[in-house]
Order: C-alpha cells, then structure tokens, then sequence
C-alpha cells in the first residue's frame, strides 16, 4: 500500500483540552484563508469518548498537509450506508512512521468533499 509521508508532527498533549486548544489554532488559520466557513469537524467524533477523540485530533496537522500535497491515489468506494456517496480513504505516515487514514466523503451529485475522520492504524 502506499502513503504519503508527512513533515507535520503530531499535536503534543494528553488531554482534550491541551489539544483542542493547539488544533482550533490550526482551524483558524484555515478559516482566515476563505471567506467562507470550512467544515472539519468529523460526523465520527460525536460517538466517541474523549480519550479517543485526543488520540485522534493529534493526528489533525498531519492529515492537513496529507489533503494538501498528497499526489497517491486514495482507496475509493461507493458507501454501503448511502449510494449517492463515495466515501475515499487516504493512508499517511508521521515523521515517527505511525501510520494514519484519513476519510473524505465525495457527494456523487454535486461532487462536494467533506472531511469525515482522521484515525491512526491500530496496533
């Protein structure tokens, strides 16, 4: 399988609250760019508890520069959930070489993305 390499580290932390902070930086930077509001916040997260939602939100610089400048081919398929949707899974690496995904849904109709999740390879 290939992945991108990423030069962008994971967030330092070990709380919600100190990576939340360090991550909403990162949010504001984006927003500052457009005139328009971007929509990062993964449907996924609401389900999980705070020390998973921590361990992946570190992961948020690193899947910004992977959505950037990755040129690899995701894997893409159709979601079982909703047909009129395709769902593209993106594999990157941290310069500590933890490997990471990150999921974009592509709306079939208006060819819309959205960034869904962000999440490390479980060991």
């Amino acid at each position: 399988m290939q992945f991108y390499k990423t030069k962008a580290r994971m967030l330092p932390g070990t709380n919600w609250k100190e990576v939340m902070k360090k991550s909403f930086g990162l949010y504001k930077e984006i927003m500052r760019k457009t005139k328009r509001r971007p929509y990062v916040r993964s449907a996924y997260f609401e389900k999980q508890n705070l020390k998973d939602k921590t361990r992946r939100l570190k992961y948020y610089p690193c899947a910004l520069e992977l959505i950037q400048k990755s040129s690899v081919e995701p894997i893409s398929k159709e979601n079982p959930n909703r047909k009129g949707e395709i769902v593209h899974r993106f594999a990157g690496g941290t310069p500590d070489n933890e490997l990471f995904f990150v999921q974009i849904k592509e709306v079939k109709r208006t060819g819309e993305k959205w960034l869904i999740s962000v999440f490390p390879l479980d060991k």
